[in-house]
């Protein structure tokens, strides 16, 4: 799991057919048409250009002009003097994919995106990094490339870290633009090649095949940090790794193995060392509930196929059941197309579920929950429980509305049917699962837009509180990438997807994922 925290940066890395909805509460809005079972209008391309336009000029009022650099957060007014002053590796790479997302749908120019792309690399090139393994640390100022070493605001200290999951979205933007930016390729090969991602890789971590760790530090680590010195790279140059790995197979950092599979510097057996789901015996059954599966062997390493019933179908779940555990590297790597028996069951069935959840199961009339801004706060995790192996759960409203439908034989349900009450929607799980459910999507972008008023001069809000209609007044630099990636995908003939799934990645990732058949499956 991944902690995308802005407030405490030191905790990010310890931690993706509308039916009629439930009978809303008397503060809930008017539902969009997905909920009030009207026929779905099919997509309108100009509405998307148009959210596609917009999400880009708060991308562009997010970026420094000098550094190429994107902040991580700007407020709905995108005004320059209010951007962060801090940036990551993620939202660099999501930048640089938007501008070619951009380039195709025809909102910049090719030579806009090149001049663009340039300017970042430029600067990557330059600014500090770990040099022995290429990588790169997971806060900069946007304004100057600076290492940040004090916390924008607060004033608190920042121990730098190398985290496997933010720099595995910069490597693969890099991916991305040194296939489709040809005039940027000259920048984008040497900071691609210098990358190790067998300096996260673990072979002797607690699973068999090896996991990724969440990331390292490169000078002492915070008091308490748990940790220990290792050199995977066998330089002589220890560096201090977490305790922690990433072990679950549905989570957004499974795009790091991906780029560690396609450069060589981590084996196939890493791809089925991640859960699935946790095992099914009542040793186990601390966690959501009682998977269903059965067990095979892939690259000489058993694997627990284990899905969650859920509403009649069956899902592998996420860490904490949110859209962009699921769909984020989905967003680049064609995985339904090569795992039509696994990824091409599951992301259906997690896109089908968190819309039967919004609109069926909490009633909010509006779906697509995943870690976000918070209309309340600063940033939450938002999720479908349900779909979490976390038995505490991302929830799917601003109330402690945790369910637990128990473990059939070892511990008994003591909320199968929570009450849900204020709904938290965020605007990018919608814009991620239209390669999957485009018209429910947009249906409900729609009814954001126009009847929760969750837009802005930058396009959509990061989030929004349906029954309440409170809304986090800012746009965040990756969730507005992730929109841009979805609707250059779905406008754009795949352009990312094709941009990086070249040759060799696909020789790399597509025999593991058509290998599999995972236990999920449509209701």
């Amino acid at each position: 799991m991944t902690d995308r925290s802005r407030s405490a940066p030191t905790r990010r890395h310890l931690l993706l057919a509308g039916g009629a909805a439930a009978a809303a509460a008397a503060l809930s809005p008017p539902a969009p048409a997905a909920a009030r079972g009207r026929a779905l209008p099919p997509l309108d391309g100009a509405r998307l250009h148009r959210w596609a336009r917009d999400t880009w000029i708060s991308l562009v009022a997010m970026t420094d002009p000098s550094t190429g650099l994107p902040a991580d957060n700007i407020p709905a007014s995108l005004s320059a003097d209010a951007r962060s002053r801090y940036t990551s590796p993620t939202n660099v790479g999501g930048y640089l994919w938007s501008a070619v997302a951009a380039r195709q749908l025809g909102v910049i120019s090719p030579r806009e995106c090149e001049a663009r792309v340039r300017r970042t690399l430029t600067t990557l090139l330059d600014v500090d990094h770990h040099v022995p393994s290429g990588m790169y640390y997971n806060w900069y100022d946007e304004t100057d490339g600076s290492v940040v070493t004090t916390w924008p605001g607060s004033g608190d200290p920042v121990v730098p870290f190398l985290s496997s999951v933010d720099n595995g979205w910069l490597g693969a933007a890099l991916q991305v633009v040194r296939t489709a930016v040809p005039g940027a390729r000259d920048l984008a090969e040497p900071l691609w090649e210098r990358m190790r991602w067998d300096a996260f890789y673990d072979a002797d971590a607690s699973r068999p095949g090896g996991l990724l760790h969440g990331g390292f530090y490169d000078s002492p680590p915070p008091e308490g940090a748990a940790v220990s010195l290792g050199d995977h790279l066998g330089t002589g140059d220890a560096v201090w790794l977490t305790d922690h790995h990433y072990d679950t197979h549905v989570s957004e950092a499974r795009i790091a193995g991906y780029l560690g599979l396609v450069r060589g510097q981590v084996p196939p057996s890493w791809y089925f060392a991640t859960w699935r789901t946790f095992p099914a015996g009542c040793d186990w059954s601390w966690q959501q509930t009682r998977p269903l599966g059965r067990t095979r062997v892939h690259e000489g390493v058993e694997v627990f196929e284990g899905a969650y019933p859920y509403r009649g179908a069956r899902v592998v779940p996420g860490w904490g059941g949110s859209m962009f555990e699921e769909l984020m590297p989905d967003l680049l790597v064609p995985e339904a197309r090569w795992g039509r028996r696994s990824w091409g069951v599951n992301h259906p069935a997690h896109v089908r579920a968190q819309r039967e959840h919004g609109l069926e199961e909490a009633g909010y009339g509006y779906w697509g929950f995943s870690p976000s801004s918070d209309p309340f706060g600063d940033y939450r995790e938002y999720g479908v429980d349900a779909l979490g192996l976390n038995p505490a759960g991302y929830l799917s409203d601003r109330e402690s509305t945790n369910y637990d439908p128990g473990f059939e034989g070892c511990r008994e349900a003591t909320a199968p049917s929570p009450t849900y009450g204020d709904g938290v929607v965020t605007p990018h799980a919608s814009f991620l699962a239209m390669a999957y459910e485009p018209r429910e999507a947009q249906a409900n972008l729609v009814g954001l837009e126009e009847e929760l008023g969750a837009y802005g001069d930058g396009g959509f809000l990061d989030a929004v509180a349906v029954r309440s209609g409170a809304l986090a007044r800012r746009h965040l630099s990756l969730d507005q990438a992730m929109c841009l990636g979805a609707l250059g995908n779905v406008l754009g003939d795949d352009v990312l997807r094709r941009a990086f799934a070249t040759t060799g990645v696909q020789r790399a990732l597509r025999p593991l994922m058509s290998q599999e058949v995972f236990g999920a499956r449509l209701a």
